[in-house]
């Protein structure tokens, strides 16, 4: 059952907290282990966090993104899956609002608070390999996707598919995860993000019911259609920031308390050396500035977010300059920190035991489904002729 938690952006940033600090227990056994964090998934669902973005008038909590990205960010200090899948379930959960009628808006806002649904996917924009049948008003769907985010322990799936193999146009819809049909597949294998339930997905036969087909025929070439794709580049912004900010607090305790001086130096103790100290000052340095990145980045996102269809390509292109500034920044300042961090804990640090290049793991992983240099790209190409990039889902 959901816990009430009033409609106070610091109430629900210090529910953020709580859970952060209980699921930084176990993180580092959790991350070995990989699999499903039922535990964690259900303190999610239990929190009442997971309909604070869902407008006020469909029974949710009518929070802007900023106060979603800020608990991204708090969760990833601790568990940057945890993190990804809590930012992905609000990508999900407004893709009918983003793509679909507004009719869809309303039934998938207020269902999905009335029940406090979990959102996952499989909806593969790059590879499509879920292929759909006409039969009437419905589709048929058979195939599979992978890097399935989310899909594990989920209420609802969101899914993409053509018609034809090698169709440049996708459908798009939503299906209750436990239809007919479908089969999650317990087969993620990243060296990291472990526990972010991202392995495929198969379908056979699986019906899609015409009114579970997004209708985009009232926005069609409305510039705030790309939404989801400006969206999830700044929550994966945030989950690397947040990611940089817990490795610093990790390490930082593990050189105060159990790191040695370098046997060669003068320094009865570690963080006398004048290297070491100026190293954390790099780290404190370039996360600071990371942070205020990502939260100039939220801001722009909600004006952009409270325009709705309204939104005009200018608008939406400055939006998108901020989040792919603070994605790449935040790419670039996570791994440096988390390959970093073992310089000024010393050689006792790296042991599986204390399992501290999760941090690198997670940003590693997921950054490369993102290159950064794709973002520089387009932001230098912006600088120079004014031209805005246009979002897609990796860019």
């Amino acid at each position: 059952m959901k816990k009430e938690i009033g409609n106070d952006p610091t109430t629900f940033l210090q529910t953020a907290v709580i859970l952060a600090k209980e699921f930084a227990k176990d993180a580092a056994e959790r991350d070995k282990i990989g699999g499903t964090a039922k535990k964690q998934r259900d303190a999610l669902r239990e929190s009442g966090l997971l309909t604070i973005l869902i407008p006020t008038e469909y029974g949710g909590e009518g929070q802007p993104w900023s106060v979603v990205l800020r608990i991204v960010r708090e969760l990833a200090k601790a568990d940057a899956a945890l993190a990804h899948l809590y930012g992905y379930h609000f990508l999900h959960l407004t893709n009918p609002h983003v793509e679909g009628s507004e009719k869809q808006k309303k039934y998938y806002y207020t269902e999905s608070a009335k029940n406090n649904w979990f959102w996952g996917n499989s909806y593969n924009p790059i590879e499509p390999t879920l292929v759909g049948r006409k039969k009437g008003n419905q589709f048929i769907i058979n195939g599979y996707n992978t890097f399935s985010t989310g899909a594990q322990d989920s209420d609802r799936l969101l899914i993409s598919w053509v018609e034809n193999p090698g169709d440049k146009s996708a459908y798009v819809g939503v299906v209750p995860t436990n239809r007919t049909g479908i089969t999650v597949n317990d087969d993620w294998d990243g060296m990291g993000q472990r526990q972010t339930d991202s392995g495929s997905v198969t379908f056979e036969n699986v019906v899609v019911e015409a009114d579970e087909i997004f209708d985009d025929s009232a926005s069609n070439e409305v510039p705030f259609t790309t939404f989801d794709a400006i969206i999830s580049q700044i929550v994966l912004a945030n989950v690397f920031v947040g990611s940089a900010e817990g490795a610093l607090a990790e390490a930082r305790e593990y050189t105060l308390k159990k790191s040695r001086p370098w046997y060669l130096s003068d320094y009865e103790k570690a963080i006398e050396d004048p290297f070491i100290q100026r190293r954390y000052g790099d780290f404190w340095i370039d996360v600071q500035a990371a942070v205020q990145l990502v939260e100039q980045a939220g801001k722009k996102v909600d004006e952009a977010w409270a325009k709705d269809r309204n939104l005009t390509k200018e608008e939406r292109g400055e939006t998108v300059i901020f989040t792919g500034a603070a994605n790449a920044f935040g790419t670039k300042v996570a791994l440096d920190l988390t390959s970093s961090m073992f310089e000024v804990m010393g050689a006792r640090s790296a042991t599986r035991k204390n399992n501290f290049d999760r941090f690198w793991r997670n940003v590693r992983t997921h950054s490369l489904h993102n290159p950064i240099e794709y973002k520089r790209k387009n932001i230098g190409r912006w600088v120079l002729t004014g031209e805005y990039p246009i979002p897609s889902g990796y860019s």
